[in-house]
């Protein structure tokens, strides 16, 4: 069998679901209500689009729903955390009384997080690596489970030309310091998923090096995360435009969890959570479906 680094606590209750990382990989469904996502371009801007988009890919079998209203780039426009809050909180309330999939509201805000943890996320999704610590206080007053996401800049910030000597080592710096900050404010490792960051405040040879050895970040021994759907290091490799990219993002998302990675943040639910479980097979993390073909 390949060798997956081993996690410390791998059986998890998250809201409303109980994980097993030693057995499973868990797709992540995206749902961004904001005018100007990256990807979706403002499909699932409307509250009834961006509610049924989250119940369909649950549906589709995806185990946690990542939902947010502010994009990470700088370059749109600025979005205040009373405006945010209207994004995301009918989402995050209507999806918990709907369905018992794991939510995460993608936030830096602490006001954000708490209203939305409050109305039925189990999970804040910071890009920012807990840099706020009223956030960190947030999480841990309301039990709640936090990803910490290797990032540089400030929230809404550009790093121009990023540089690092060796990334892979100093995001895994990075990400071991800042697990130790959260225990220290009372957030238990229990509750702590780590997210390498791919395309944060990196070029496309940073998150190729990433992919490549994410082993090694694997290897701090916590539920790991890999959000690598359609990003733009996908694109620069393959040369294709976001409407095209599926593919190579399943296959970038087939090497993180060969690496490790125990989540995966995808925008093809259906799709990646095939390619999750053909690779829990693989891995031989669970048997096959059935047992037919030569046998009879």
């Amino acid at each position: 069998m390949l060798y997956l680094p081993p996690l410390r606590e791998p059986v998890r209750t998250i809201g409303r679901r109980r994980f097993d990382f030693d057995r499973e990989i868990v797709v992540m469904g995206i749902v961004n209500r904001t005018p100007d996502s990256f990807f979706d371009q403002g499909r699932t801007y409307p509250l009834d689009r961006a509610v049924d988009a989250a119940l369909a890919a649950a549906g589709a079998g995806a185990g946690w729903m990542d939902i947010g209203g502010v994009p990470f780039s700088p370059d749109t426009p600025e979005v205040s955390a009373a405006e945010e809050l209207d994004r995301v909180l009918p989402v995050v309330t209507a999806v918990a009384m709907a369905s018992d999939v794991v939510i995460s509201v993608d936030t830096f805000r602490p006001e954000v997080a708490d209203e939305c943890l409050a109305a039925g996320a189990a999970v804040v999704n910071d890009t920012t690596g807990l840099r706020d610590p009223e956030l960190a206080a947030v999480v841990a007053a309301r039990g709640a489970t936090i990803v910490i996401t290797h990032s540089l800049a400030a929230p809404r910030q550009h790093v121009r030309r990023p540089e690092y000597g060796d990334v892979v080592a100093e995001v895994r710096a990075y990400l071991a310091d800042r697990t130790a900050y959260a225990v220290s404010q009372g957030i238990p490792e229990s509750r702590i998923v780590l997210d390498p960051g791919h395309d944060l405040n990196k070029n496309t040879r940073h998150s190729l090096a990433l992919t490549r050895r994410l082993t090694e970040i694997a290897d701090l021994g916590l539920p790991l995360l890999a959000a690598v759907s359609n990003k733009d290091f996908v694109g620069e490799s393959t040369g294709l435009a976001k409407p095209d990219r599926t593919p190579p993002s399943l296959a970038a998302a087939t090497v993180c969890a060969l690496a490790g990675a125990r989540i995966l943040r995808m925008h093809d639910v259906a799709a990646a959570v095939g390619a999750a479980r053909m690779t829990e097979v693989i891995l031989g993390l669970r048997e096959p479906a059935e047992l037919r073909h030569n046998l009879d």
